[in-house]
């Protein structure tokens, strides 16, 4: 196995740091990002690089890549992790968080990809793992600003993988189910923030009823499943251009791609019903 060295965002929880755990045990050289860096000395203990950034932030995402540059010379593996999810109605959530939504989920991407996009030019290879979701192929109520942030990293994606082919840079796009991570929590959280009064709150308390009986039930993939996709696509010189793994991601998506939008419909909102 080549030893590679790895950066990771959004790793101080769920699936990025149990990711990092695992590429930390193979011997990769893993350079983990958030916002909480206290939340990262395992990953520090176990031999990781935790450094604190805000995707959002194009000082701290400078200082990073040009730390890591300086002390390894290069980035073989970047993993554009890092994300939330904004629930509520069109109608409630307001323009300022939907701003938000895309400044975390997209231009954060996009900001830290320019930045070590030539590094991996100038060393003729590379992997650029981009973190969507089942729903970036699908959709949900009250759902419309986090879709349209994952849909839009599929569409940036695929531009991506075309312009970066001829210099050898892999993009892949990892898209997960439901994984049982602190994810589900903040959706609730926002949901019940702006909807959960006026025009939409039947819907909004039958989706969080749904959601909160899934997880209680058990419904929802270990982060493992994702960490071994992700060791997967680090470890292979020809990954594939989309890894979609975790419970439901895979049937889901066939439903949308094979069903058309009115029965599709129908099938989404009988679970929050």
């Amino acid at each position: 196995m080549t030893k590679k060295v790895i950066l990771i965002t959004g790793a101080s929880s769920g699936m990025g740091k149990e990711s990092a755990k695992v590429l930390i045990e193979q011997g990769h050289i893993v350079y983990t990002v958030a916002r909480r860096i206290d939340q990262m000395q395992d990953l520090k203990n176990l031999g990781g690089h935790p450094i604190q950034m805000d995707v959002t932030k194009e000082s701290d995402i400078q200082h990073v890549v040009d730390t890591i540059i300086k002390k390894e010379g290069k980035i073989d593996v970047l993993w554009n992790n890092a994300g939330y999810g904004l629930y509520g109605s069109v109608e409630d959530v307001p323009i300022e968080e939907a701003r938000k939504q895309f400044e975390v989920n997209v231009f954060g991407v996009a900001s830290l990809t320019q930045q070590v996009v030539p590094y991996m030019r100038k060393a003729n290879s590379g992997t650029i793992i981009n973190t969507s979701s089942m729903g970036g192929k699908m959709y949900t109520p009250l759902g419309a600003w986090y879709h349209a942030s994952k849909h839009a990293i599929e569409g940036f994606s695929d531009c991506l993988r075309l312009e970066l082919k001829e210099y050898n840079i892999n993009v892949v796009v990892l898209e997960p189910g439901i994984i049982v991570t602190e994810w589900g929590d903040i959706m609730l959280d926002n949901i019940n923030k702006f909807s959960s009064k006026g025009a939409y709150a039947s819907l909004t308390g039958k989706l969080v009823a749904s959601t909160r009986n899934m997880y209680e039930k058990g419904q929802g993939s270990k982060v493992k499943v994702i960490a071994d996709a992700v060791k997967k696509i680090v470890n292979s010189n020809n990954p594939k251009t989309r890894y979609r793994v975790g419970y439901l991601a895979k049937p889901m998506v066939w439903l949308r791609i094979y069903l058309g939008d009115r029965l599709f419909d129908k099938i989404v909102m009988s679970q929050v019903n």
